[in-house]
Parts: structure tokens; sequence; C-alpha cells
């Protein structure tokens, strides 16, 4: 299964709330969120365009896997996750196993769910506030699609490839 997903700039969080909301999002959840980005040992998750992140959202933490982009119009990758019930063990043995600290991204998210898609609005820590649509699935051309669709209809159109990792280092 693929994370398909797009992100645009956008200026007011709030007001985007409220026309999602109007249009028939439903809340989910509020929560900060904490990812801890790690690197490789042996290679460059940068040049590979892979990713590690340990992601606390209030009492749960979670080690994901992201692949490498595919495809040109979205952010669609693989995506592997685990939950962990000590944090602070699951950092010491990426530690021990070589594993480097690269960078953490802090951000307000909240969550909706709007004709089967996850809506994320964020309000990321030194980088301002976007909102990202994504939907889990195989046929990316697709799903691809439907985001486009969803967000022309919010007005949506400063799109962002780049993680907010990435982001933040080119900052």
């Amino acid at each position: 299964m693929l994370e398909i997903e797009i992100k645009a700039r956008i200026g007011n969080p709030e007001e985007f709330i409220r026309k999602i909301t109007a249009s028939g999002a439903l809340a989910r959840e509020t929560s900060h969120e904490s990812d801890q980005y790690y690197n490789h040992p042996s290679r460059d998750f940068a040049k590979s365009d892979e990713a590690l992140r340990v992601r606390t959202a209030g009492t749960n933490t979670a080690l994901t896997y992201k692949g490498p982009k595919i495809g040109t119009r979205s952010k669609s990758r693989f995506e592997a996750e685990v939950k962990i019930s000590d944090p602070s063990a699951m950092e010491v043995i990426l530690q021990k196993l070589g594993f480097t600290e690269v960078l953490r991204v802090n951000k307000e998210r909240s969550v909706f769910d709007l004709r089967g898609i996850t809506i994320c609005v964020d309000r990321v820590e030194n980088l301002g506030s976007f909102v990202e649509l994504e939907k889990i699935g195989e046929d990316r051309e697709a799903i691809e699609n439907e985001l486009f669709n969803l967000a022309r209809e919010f007005g949506l159109s400063e799109f962002e490839r780049r993680s907010y990792l990435e982001m933040l280092l080119e900052k």
C-alpha cells in the first residue's frame, strides 16, 4: 500500500478549517506532534529519498519508515509504521545501531475526514501553516486526481512536494 499525499501552504488555518467543516469534514483530533528524524549509518537518506522517523503525539509514539517518492505530482511513497511502547529504549537502540539524529520537527496538527480523504491542517514550528490531503491505496494516479480535485474545491494552489524535514534543512 502507498500513502498518497499532496501538501499546500495556507495563510489562515482557522479560516481553512471553517471552510472544510462547512463542507462536511469531520474533526478527528488535534495534537502536538514531535517528529525526530534519523539518518542511516551506511547510506544517506537525503540522497536515497527515504526517511526514518520517531513520532510522539500525546502519549503515543511510533517508528515510521518512508520509502523514496514515486511519481512527480504528489508525495506518494511506501510507508510502514510500528507502535513503540518505550520511546527512550527505541532511541538507545537506534543510536547503538549507528543511526544519527538529523532534526526534530514540531507541529500542531488538526485531523479531519472528508469523503474518505484525511485532511491534516498543520502549524509547523519555523515553517508556517500547511494542509495535507492524503489517502492510502494502490491506484496512485486515480487517488492523485481525487486529491487534486478536492484541493481545487478548497482553492489550494501553492503545492509543496518537499517534506517538512527537507524544508527545514534547506532553511
